[in-house]
């Protein structure tokens, strides 16, 4: 039975940490350095109480808790991540606005002795962290690969607009010869044998399109000269052919760790038509298990995707996402129940009667994902695959 209560308020190079007992009493307060002395500090803080009787709670700080986190998980100690919002909620109760470092360590363990009861049916050793790191970097590659080819396609309708009309320019060929050659300028001073030499890789697809072609299209171009929008031209696509790399290694790893890790939540997210590997994968690291959460409610709530109604008197607000849970998460079901309003006929259905109902397009999207949570909840919780028939 925990009658150890430990908050520990992180920063960049160093931590604080606050021990009570179970009536309230302080044991210990200090701050040390985020390394090795720090976390002997701490360990020896600890040393006197049995393990078993600590719980230690921080709160998630972007990445500085990591080390912290995982040292004292590593170690066996019952460790709790906590929103910083429900700190931050706590801590209005006082009418004191002292902040420190030790005062918020002590709120953070004050916060756990009060509630520890119901967050330790919470607590997480999350096995796939490591996942989820992989999925979030996944992620931003992601993001600056769209941003990218944006951003080419803004730049070749200034030093080529002809040749996306007649093929894409974001093929691994066409990449390779804009990025030596990135303009109609260049292209058409270069002999056919070199072009021909790009667009016939030993690899890969070839383009459907000539080299006469694209060397008629470049001599027919409207586009001016400009070599300072060329130089730019051909470092973006440079960038975009390395990130694009990436992605490919970075999925490998993932597919390999997710198949040791979720391998059969795998299965029964994917046996949802409309939802792909990559979403599943990126929906599962995001929750860790479906076990910490007590009904879909608290799931819906955790992607922020839960509304909100602000009511006084007579004064009734719109009914707006909470938007206070996990960003990601939320990101990933707003893509998934796109791709299930499209692919899957229940889903469908569902969309197209809720539009009936008058709700705009946004609204219909988001009464879909929660209908989506929902039934994942329940397949993940029974460990059973899709029935289209069970939702009907």
């Amino acid at each position: 039975m925990e009658s150890i209560f430990v908050g520990i308020d992180v920063s960049k190079h160093s931590f604080t940490a606050c021990g009570l007992d179970s009536t309230a009493n302080k044991l210990f307060s200090f701050s040390a350095s985020m390394d090795n002395r720090g976390l002997s500090k701490l360990l020896s803080a600890l040393n006197p109480y049995p393990k078993d009787a600590i719980l230690i709670a921080m709160e998630s700080s972007g990445l500085y808790h990591i080390p912290l986190f995982a040292s004292l998980s590593a170690r066996n100690f019952k460790t709790l991540l906590l929103n910083p919002l429900l700190i931050s909620n706590y801590a209005k109760l006082s009418l004191r606005k002292t902040k420190t470092d030790k005062k918020d360590a002590f709120t953070i363990a004050s916060f756990l002795l009060n509630y520890h009861k119901p967050l330790y049916k919470g607590l997480r050793s999350h096995p796939s962290q490591q996942l989820k790191e992989l999925t979030r970097e996944r992620e931003y590659i992601s993001s600056q690969i769209a941003k990218l080819k944006n951003d080419i396609e803004k730049l070749l309708a200034v030093t080529f607009p002809e040749l996306p009309q007649h093929i894409n320019p974001f093929s691994k060929s066409i990449l390779n010869l804009l990025c030596s050659y990135p303009s109609s300028h260049a292209i058409k001073n270069c002999p056919i044998e070199t072009i021909n030499s790009f667009l016939n890789p030993t690899k890969g697809r070839k383009p459907l399109i000539s080299a006469q072609k694209i060397v008629s299209l470049a001599k027919n171009s409207i586009a001016p000269q400009n070599k300072a929008k060329e130089f730019i031209l051909s470092q973006k696509i440079s960038t975009l052919i390395f990130f694009s790399k990436k992605l490919n290694e970075i999925d490998t790893i993932i597919y390999e760790l997710a198949q040791r890790l979720i391998a059969d939540e795998l299965k029964i997210l994917t046996s949802v038509k409309g939802i792909g590997k990559v979403t599943a994968i990126q929906f599962l690291a995001e929750i860790g298990s479906i076990s910490y959460f007590e009904s879909p409610k608290k799931l819906i709530a955790f992607m922020g995707i839960d509304p909100t109604v602000y009511e006084s008197g007579q004064f009734k607000g719109k009914s707006k996402l909470s938007k206070r849970g996990n960003k990601h998460l939320r990101r990933i079901i707003w893509l998934i129940a796109h791709k299930v309003v499209r692919f899957n006929s229940v889903f469908k259905k569902y969309f197209q009667k809720r539009l009936s109902q008058g709700l705009p397009f946004k609204k219909a999207i988001f009464a879909v994902a929660h209908k989506l949570v929902r039934v994942l909840y329940a397949l993940l919780t029974k460990r059973v695959l899709f029935n289209p028939t069970h939702c009907l």
